[in-house]
């Protein structure tokens, strides 16, 4: 990159002349992250994107080949679009946007001819498990909000294909916040394979002309008795399932106010007796699953409103009543205390005092102080619809919520969402009110005031939400706190890590030298590791060892130590007559070939095309996986594409999960999805069996997870009669994984045995069939109250049509074997009840 300039406005290829500021610490930062694998932190507010896109605007001028950005929500791609466009001279259609909203098979096109493609994580992940995009032309890959790197966040995969699949590859990853202390920073940097720490604070001189202090206030509210005397209701609920667990000796503690981590605890012990089989073991994890839900419905109606804790019960009682409910639900709903809480609350017809408080700090702050905007946030959707409509009383404020629907609210598309952006900035409106979603990177304006709602426990959140007032002007913070709630405890736990942060960025940039060359000793000791695999696999192919190693190989993969078939035994097994298997009909044919050689090694072929025929071979040994796409949920498809020898594909599959073949198809169920089933899901598997089992010749259901039998109150006889049912009624194979790992290698073992030694190829087929009169009237019966396929039958057997069942009084049902009173009084009331879109 050309050396660092101090002229007014930055002129370099390819960026737009006259448009950027020249900042110091953008283009020092900008110089150091063209050159290697780089982690930019910079305060929020400061320009991140701006120092990406000048390091994307060299690579395209010096390097050539394409840029991707990466941002984790579709309001962000579009804003750091609309950036791009505007800063770079490259044509604006070569500057694409990549969210979930564009067809799959229109992103491939654009992909292959856009110089610049700005994206969200998953789609992007998506399209590389599909093989419908390759990374090898991309020359720049931006990671924005790199503090999202963990876990199984696409990030990480995207990163670790790119590092693999690139050319020329070179990484920019981007955050206000990186982590809360060097370990998390430094596990960041390992999975998206960055060494060069840059950071840069407040305190530099070249940063900070361009920040203004902001003041934090926060503010401590008293509940009033009404709150308080439904709260120690649940709280009497949550000590009394304690003592239950205490009873049972997993826990000493009998405080409401029990830590996540103490539960935790409990559900370690409880999950050791049913390893054990001790019954114990599933009677205290269903009192802990009241445990957690009380704790939910406490925060609700400590830290959010009266509204909130109603709604959350509704959907408790309505849980309760469904067929399949747990023990759980039907004992806590049907409480005393909490039957009263619920009254209580319904009685209730004032506000959380933060919805008045909120409104003074708002009103003192445009009117008083002649501010202009102000952003609230809240955690909980349901909260902020109802203080945007309180505040709407008083100030104009539009609330800015995410893209998904939840009960009871739609969600914002990204038009609605970009245009509330654009009016708010404009200054149509006062007050936005916000979930999360406008906590990071997005260009939120200037506002006079950040007010949140309730604390957040992480350091990083809150440093995102602080850093939308205090960049031009002086800004003001506060937060709102109830009185001896968790509100408390999350306010000092982020203030706490707020200054630790602080403490380690400082440390960071001091340190930036220590922590890359810890970075640096663990890319060289990867290094070792892989030359040190290559060398034991050339050892393993010695041809002194290779009879004793076949053997042990072999004893070793055709069984396991419980003397059950490994999945090794489905391949390469020898024939029945003593003929060669295809590993000794390769050797043999390797040994006739060095004879060959050695008589006629000026006819060898060159290296080249040595290298050109082991590629060949390779691709052709390619074996075929077709996902659905709605598996995308799952680590499966991922891990299967960062196989060698495996090349995935994504479609929507109209019969199964997984094809394998012609004739294999594969559905997948986990453990509580095949035990939903029974209990009245939202679809039956056995649809969905009967699909595969009319298209395909061999379908093969995979249950995947932990104990069939002891993970839900369903009876065992009713497993059985499912299993049954899938082999004998529809010829299915059933087969069980411990996990999406062991899934993985089942479907990898499934397909090669399929395509490579039977030789046969993918083949997507076939169709949902239309349901039979029967299969309607049952489909009909089951999806009231959720009673499931099984009592549907047993209904219409006894009553005789969808009429009667629907017209039969509580005792005509309750005479129907199978049907209880709960489920009864639930038909009834979904039946008779009138209709209001409210319930």
């Amino acid at each position: 990159m050309a050396a660092t300039d101090v002229s007014e406005t930055i002129e370099r290829p390819l960026v737009t002349e006259g448009l950027l500021e020249a900042r110091t610490y953008q283009l020092t930062l900008a110089d150091r992250a063209a050159n290697e694998h780089s982690l930019v932190c910079l305060p929020t507010g400061l320009g991140k994107t701006a120092v990406s896109l000048l390091v994307t605007a060299d690579r395209l001028a010096n390097v050539g080949g394409k840029s991707l950005l990466l941002a984790p929500t579709k309001p962000l791609v579009s804003q750091h679009a609309d950036f791009y466009r505007e800063g770079l001279e490259i044509p604006d259609d070569e500057i694409v946007v990549f969210t979930g909203e564009v067809r799959p098979d229109d992103r491939a096109e654009l992909f292959e001819d856009a110089r610049i493609i700005i994206a969200t994580p998953q789609v992007v992940e998506n399209d590389l498990v599909g093989n419908r995009i390759s990374l090898a032309a991309v020359t720049h890959c931006t990671f924005d909000e790199c503090h999202r790197a963990t876990g199984e966040y696409a990030y990480n995969y995207i990163a670790e294909r790119y590092h693999e699949d690139a050319e020329n590859p070179l990484v920019t990853a981007m955050s206000a916040s990186p982590g809360d202390d060097e370990e998390a920073i430094l596990e960041i940097c390992s999975n998206l394979g960055v060494y060069n720490v840059e950071v840069m604070t407040e305190d530099d001189a070249d940063v900070a002309e361009y920040t203004h202090q902001t003041t934090v206030n926060w503010e401590r509210l008293e509940l009033p008795d009404t709150i308080t005397q439904i709260r120690d209701l649940v709280q009497e609920v949550i000590k009394d399932r304690l003592v239950e667990l205490k009873d049972l000796g997993v826990t000493g503690k009998t405080a409401p106010d029990v830590s996540e981590r103490e539960i935790q605890k409990i559900q370690g012990r409880l999950q050791q007796l049913m390893d054990g089989d001790d019954s114990a073991g599933y009677e205290g994890m269903s009192y802990l699953a009241e445990v957690r839900k009380l704790r939910t419905a406490m925060t609700y109606i400590e830290t959010q409103s009266v509204e909130s804790f109603r709604r959350y019960m509704d959907r408790q009682q309505e849980a309760a009543r469904s067929s399949g409910a747990s023990k759980a639900d039907q004992r806590m709903v049907s409480d005393p205390n909490i039957q009263m809480a619920i009254r209580k609350s319904g009685e209730y017809d004032d506000l959380h005092p933060k919805f008045r408080r909120a409104r003074m700090l708002i009103a003192e702050t445009l009117g008083i102080n002649d501010g202009e905007r102000v952003i609230v946030f809240t955690e909980s959707r349901d909260t902020a619809e109802a203080l945007t409509d309180f505040l709407d009383d008083h100030f104009t404020a539009e609330r800015f919520v995410g893209q998904s629907d939840t009960d009871g609210s739609d969600g914002m598309t990204q038009t609605e969402q970009q245009d509330t952006l654009d009016r708010f900035r404009a200054g149509e409106f006062e007050v936005l009110v916000s979930t999360s979603v406008a906590e990071e990177g997005l260009d939120v304006p200037e506002v006079d005031l950040v007010l949140f709602y309730e604390p957040v426990p992480t350091a990083i959140r809150a440093i995102q939400r602080k850093g939308r007032t205090g960049r031009q002007t002086e800004g003001a913070v506060t937060v709102l706190l109830a009185e001896d709630t968790r509100d408390e405890a999350y306010f000092w736990k982020a203030r706490q890590d707020q200054k630790k942060m602080k403490k380690e960025l400082g440390a960071l940039k001091s340190a930036a030298g220590k922590i890359e060359a810890a970075l640096g000793q663990q890319v060289s000791l990867d290094e070792v590791d892989a030359d040190s695999e290559d060398t034991d696999a050339a050892d393993e192919q010695s041809p002194a060892d290779s009879t004793d190693t076949a053997s042990t190989d072999s004893d070793q993969s055709e069984e396991n130590s419980d003397g059950q078939t490994g999945l090794g035994s489905f391949t390469n097994q020898e024939a029945s007559d003593g003929s060669p298997t295809e590993d000794t009909a390769d050797d043999e044919s390797e040994a006739a070939e060095d004879d060959e050689s050695k008589v006629n090694e000026d006819e060898q072929e060159t290296h080249e095309d040595a290298v050109v025929a082991e590629a060949a071979s390779d691709e052709s040994e390619q074996v075929e996986i077709v996902a659905d796409q709605r598996e995308l949920d799952s680590t499966i498809a991922r891990d299967l594409s960062t196989r060698d020898g495996i090349e995935t594909r994504l479609e929507t599959l109209a019969v199964g999960d997984y094809v394998l073949s012609d004739r294999v198809v594969v559905e997948r169920k986990t453990v509580e999805d095949f035990l939903d089933t029974l209990t009245g899901g939202d679809r039956s598997m056995f649809e969905q069996v009967g699909d595969a089992a009319r298209n395909y010749g061999r379908p093969v259901v995979v249950i995947e997870g932990g104990d069939l039998y002891g993970e839900r109150n369903v009876h065992p006889k009713a497993i059985h009669g499912a299993l049954a049912s899938l082999a004998v009624d529809f010829g299915a194979s059933i087969m069980q994984t411990a996990n999406e790992e062991e899934t993985a290698d089942l479907l990898e073992v499934i397909a090669s045995r399929e395509q490579d030694d039977e030789g046969r190829e993918i083949s997507v087929h076939g169709e949902k069939q239309s349901k039979t009169l029967s299969e309607q009237q049952e489909y009909v019966v089951a999806s009231i109250a959720e009673v499931g396929p099984v009592t549907a039958q047993t209904l219409l057997a006894d009553l005789g049509s969808v009429e009667a069942v629907m017209t039969a009084d509580e005792e005509e049902l309750l005479e129907v074997e199978g049907v209880g009173s709960v489920t009864a009084e639930r038909i009834r009331e979904v039946v008779g009840r009138s209709y209001s879109p409210e319930h």
